[in-house]
């Protein structure tokens, strides 16, 4: 199993590389959108962020983003492609089991998105000393959890989608609209109330108050709701993809 495993990511790396937009919107937009901002409010610490600045508000909140792309964009584009074109059908015809190469698709994923969030924090601190006042093992706990439920919610997505280009269509329609209300794009602080109260709904939003909470040494038991939702979405999202999941 481990060996199947094994090859199975490595192929989904070579994969990925070799697709532009996937290598663009996981590891450059963001890093290209913090450099952009960056460059305009620097990082000055202020008084509009509780004595932070603009980029180390936006750092954790861009990871959210980075979590958004994959379980919006990446899995179910990818996914739908490859049904599209056969290759779960030769997949599945394989002895791996489906557990296996469904583990396979999600710990690949899991490190593309750790890996475009390290270059992130790695951009911000180089650029503008990006500052960090908590827990670095918890920081990973709650990125784990956010990017669990929304790699649920991508496989959900795969599942239902008929092809790679309707699964672009979906996941454009949902990914921006959650980047503007949920905090993701422009700090909540500059968010109206209307704007606010709709992102209450938007799972997104779950994501980027608790990376930012954790970012900035905050308790779990500050982001209760936060982490309920998160989870109840990873449960919810994963029963539903494993059901309904097809192959062809």
């Amino acid at each position: 199993m481990m060996k199947g495993l094994s090859k199975l990511i490595i192929t989904e790396f070579k994969r990925f590389t070799r697709e532009f937009e996937g290598l663009f919107f996981t590891l450059l937009f963001p890093v290209i959108l913090l450099l952009v901002f960056g460059s305009i409010y620097g990082n000055k610490p202020c008084d509009y962020f509780n004595g932070f600045g603009f980029i180390d508000v936006s750092v954790p909140a861009y990871m959210g983003m980075i979590i958004a792309i994959g379980g919006l964009m990446s899995i179910p584009i990818s996914v739908a492609s490859d049904r599209e074109k056969g290759i779960l059908h030769r997949l599945r015809a394989t002895p791996l089991k489906p557990q296996t190469i469904m583990l396979a698709w999600i710990i690949f994923y899991f490190l593309i998105t750790l890996a475009g969030s390290l270059i992130l924090v790695a951009t911000g601190k180089i650029f503008y000393g990006l500052r960090f006042q908590g827990n670095v093992f918890n920081v990973f706990l709650g990125f784990t959890l956010c990017t669990t439920s929304f790699l649920t919610l991508g496989f959900t997505l795969a599942s239902v989608v008929r092809s790679g280009r309707t699964a672009n269509v979906i996941g454009m329609s949902l990914f921006f609209p959650m980047l503007f209300f949920s905090g993701a794009m422009i700090p909540s602080q500059g968010l109206s109330t209307v704007i606010k109260n709709i992102g209450k709904f938007i799972p997104l939003t779950y994501v980027v108050n608790l990376m930012q909470g954790l970012w900035f040494g905050d308790t779990w038991s500050a982001h209760k709701l936060d982490i309920i939702v998160l989870i109840a979405m990873s449960i919810v999202m994963g029963s539903i993809a494993v059901k309904i999941f097809k192959w062809e």
